[in-house]
């Protein structure tokens, strides 16, 4: 598994990197640099935390993003959301490229700041709930249950609210104006998606209905 972890990993970063230089058409580029190198160390390390505390997260995490057993609205889903991020690298390095907007040293470094952030929230959330699938499925084999403690008490979806920090934070850090223009299209596809995991929860994992009557929240306390 954590050979598959790295291999992962590694292609992941440097099918960013290939797209973020080619894009700019430029390999001077530091901001870049951090943003890969932090990947390139942070992907094998969240993984060996997960390995070691939850293995089985682990596994699911490592499976494809299009699966047997997904409802067929979430593999299109997923095939827009890859698209969508692909589409926002190329914007991020066309946006170097062009130099046509200077995007404050301060900005960049709180780019950066809400990039660790959101990995942090993200292990926050993998440790309280172990059946964070990458894809939406009920994992009958692996006991799932409903999970109503750490940021699940106030939102009933928080990876998606860190992932948003990301897509936030990352334009930033890259100095790209329209990269953080998209952030709003990568909100209303997790809208999106919370809908289509939302009825597969109702529908088919016992306690769900329950769990939404006592947080009402999806995504953002006491907004929606």
């Amino acid at each position: 598994m954590i050979a598959r972890l790295l291999l992962q990993s590694t292609i992941t970063t440097a099918g960013m990197g290939a797209l973020l230089f080619a894009s700019a058409g430029t390999l001077r580029w530091p901001s870049a640099w951090i943003f890969l190198v932090t990947c390139a160390l942070l992907g094998p390390l969240c993984g060996w935390w997960l390995y070691r505390i939850d293995p089985a997260l682990l596994a699911e995490r490592l499976r494809p993003v299009l699966q047997k057993d997904q409802p067929t609205a979430d593999k299109v889903f997923m095939s827009v959301l890859v698209a969508a991020m692909l589409l926002w690298l190329a914007l991020i390095g066309l946006d170097q490229r062009m130099q046509s907007f200077d995007m404050p040293v301060v900005l960049q470094a709180a780019g950066f700041a809400l990039f660790l952030l959101s990995t942090l929230f993200t292990l926050r959330v993998f440790r309280e709930n172990s059946f964070a699938a990458p894809v939406v499925k009920l994992q009958a084999e692996r006991a799932q249950h409903v999970v109503s403690t750490g940021p699940y008490a106030h939102v009933r979806h928080p990876m998606y609210g860190g992932m948003v920090v990301f897509y936030a934070g990352v334009p930033l850090l890259l100095g790209s104006w329209r990269g953080l223009l998209m952030v709003p299209i990568f909100v209303v596809l997790f809208a999106i998606r919370i809908g289509i995991e939302e009825r597969i929860l109702r529908e088919g994992l016992p306690g769900y209905v329950d769990y939404t009557e006592r947080v009402r929240y999806r995504l953002l306390p006491g907004v929606w």
